[in-house]
């Protein structure tokens, strides 16, 4: 069994903001495992435009400006960014290492993936996911009611 489904393998591409794009570059590189791809910097060193790559998943993200509004421009994000990998408790120890909140630390969930929800230092959420079990809709439904009657 994949740790990763072959439906999350290829996806939307999300296009953040954030206050110090070469600040958030750094932290993803150590947190995260990121990979940077492509950094278009104007000449006082605010990122246009960069991509990185976390596992198999592309992320752009550049200097909040105009209409791309960091989290902190609006009291929160909007967004959570869910990415599958192979050992998210390695991933939790790792990133919290470098300076993510835990705001759930690996926990089994209903729907069979082993789950961790971090906050990046720059406002952005973050939903790792492993895969451990693989379940019917009909079961998935069945446990998710259980735990919202329980």
């Amino acid at each position: 069994m994949p740790a990763i489904p072959d439906r999350y393998r290829y996806a939307v591409v999300p296009h953040i903001a954030v206050d110090g794009a070469a600040n958030a570059i750094g932290f993803y590189t150590t947190a995260f495992g990121a990979e940077e791809l492509t950094r278009i910097a104007r000449p006082d060193g605010r990122i246009l435009h960069a991509e990185i790559r976390i596992r198999d998943s592309v992320l752009m993200l550049g200097d909040a400006e105009g209409d791309f509004v960091s989290p902190s421009m609006v009291g929160g994000t909007t967004v959570g960014l869910h990415v599958y990998v192979e050992d998210v408790d390695a991933l939790h120890r790792q990133a919290v290492a470098a300076g993510a909140e835990s705001l759930q630390p690996p926990t089994d969930m209903f729907y069979g993936d082993r789950t961790i929800i971090l906050k990046d230092p720059f406002g952005h959420v973050w939903v790792f996911l492993s895969h451990i079990e693989d379940l019917s809709l009909k079961e998935i439904t069945r446990r998710g009611e259980d735990l919202l009657n329980a």
